[in-house]
């Protein structure tokens, strides 16, 4: 029997981060043999996986990311079980250093097939299944481009945004984050009124005559008034029509227009737990 030594210990826990004592029964388990105390450890987070397959995992972390130049970023949610894990420091630290390295790949399927540290990031989420006991997954990822591209990530790490605007300007960086800032705390469906699904217009002008009908209104002025209601709806709904959080009286349109003449918001993502 391989005599197993506390540096062979922690040299496997350093490449799987599971627990010493996880570390320890794998390689004694293994008599050494490194690789195979590695498979060991990875059967053993398949197998929690699957016993876990049925729960719900809405806890965790929202990171965001973007890359040197500016242009391209990112937004992971790294999602656990438990409120406790989620905040982890350890764990918080991992979702990061997936979401820098989501950076590189256009899907999530490329990206949970590319290769973290000898093993793939799919693989890396069973593993890590394994290690804490709980059920982990890479529940979203969206990935924005554009001419300058800025992230906020709410405080907990429960929300992450990313805003994508026009050019690359003096005051683009605060204004970027400002808006992104109004993402997380506001929700919008759309950047603006042309990304709202036509479907959700229908029903909400329906809604509206609706409550017109109850009103006593005329049928002859319900179309009219619903449009009315309408713009109202995109006021409220839509990221570039919006009031702007930190000064009402302008819309956050013209909060970045502001900053430089001609600015504008050109996409935005947004992800959150729970």
């Amino acid at each position: 029997m391989a005599t197993i030594t506390a540096a062979d210990v922690n040299k496997l826990r350093t490449i799987t981060g599971a627990g010493m004592m996880d570390c320890k029964k794998a390689l004694v388990e293994a008599d050494g043999d490194f690789d195979l105390a590695i498979e060991n450890l990875r059967k053993k987070g398949q197998k929690v996986a699957a016993n876990r397959s049925d729960r719900e995992s809405t806890e965790g972390a929202a990171i965001a990311v973007v890359s040197a130049d500016k242009t391209t970023g990112v937004v992971i949610t790294l999602n656990c079980e438990t409120d406790f894990v989620g905040k982890n420091e350890g764990f918080v630290k991992l979702a990061t250093e997936l979401a820098n390295q989501a950076l590189n790949y256009a899907t999530k399927e490329e990206f949970l097939a590319s290769d973290f540290h000898g093993i793939t990031v799919a693989e890396k989420l069973i593993e890590q299944t394994g290690v804490i006991g709980e059920k982990i997954e890479v529940a979203s990822f969206q990935r924005l481009s554009g001419a300058f591209v800025g992230s906020y990530i709410h405080a907990g790490n429960k929300i992450a945004t990313l805003v994508a605007l026009s050019s690359n300007v003096a005051g683009g960086e605060e204004a970027a984050r400002n808006v992104a800032m109004q993402a997380a705390a506001m929700n919008p469906i759309a950047l603006d009124e042309a990304g709202v699904d036509a479907s959700i217009i229908e029903k909400e002008i329906e809604i509206a005559k609706d409550q017109l009908r109850q009103e006593g209104k005329p049928e002859a002025m319900l179309d009219n008034i619903a449009k009315g209601k309408i713009q109202r709806f995109y006021k409220d709904n839509t990221l570039v029509n919006q009031d702007y959080i930190k000064d009402g009286s302008m819309s956050v349109s013209a909060y970045v227009n502001s900053v430089d003449a001609g600015l504008t918001v050109t996409g935005f993502s947004r992800v959150a737990l729970g």
